[in-house]
């Protein structure tokens, strides 16, 4: 059983066929998916699966907390199982996408008078740059 699988079935989330295979088709390490690449896969596992059972699913993942919603530089929403405060790479070339975990407070260079009195409880950074495959040699 997938890891995305376990936390939702802890949670005690009803796994339908349809629920279920898209939380196998988001299970992994660095996936980053968009909704029509989530139906693609879904779909050649459970043909019958709609756009729509797709969209709730996935709309009710990210409400729950257990999948992450961010945007790149295409515009199109990618959907993250990886629900632990994490930041991401994105190669501006190919679009490939890492999970980075940096360790300690992100803000801890920064002077206090930049912080303008915020108390930070979460930042999503997204870093780019080019990967190794696209970079020039």
């Amino acid at each position: 059983m997938s890891d995305l699988l376990e936390r939702l079935r802890a949670r005690g989330w009803r796994i339908t066929a349809q629920r279920r295979v898209v939380a196998e088709v988001l299970d992994g390490e660095h996936v980053h998916l968009t909704a029509d690449d989530v139906l693609e896969r879904a779909a050649a596992r459970l043909p019958e699966i709609s756009r729509a059972t797709v969209y709730n699913t996935l709309g009710e993942l990210v409400s729950l907390g257990e999948v992450v919603e961010f945007a790149t530089d295409d515009r199109a929403k990618r959907y993250d199982p990886n629900a632990l405060p994490h930041h991401h790479l994105v190669c501006s070339v190919c679009g490939t996408i890492r999970d980075v975990h940096p360790s300690g407070d992100p803000l801890a260079d920064l002077p206090t008078t930049e912080r303008y009195g915020f108390t930070v409880h979460e930042a999503e950074v997204t870093y780019r740059g080019l990967c190794p495959s696209c970079a020039p040699t």
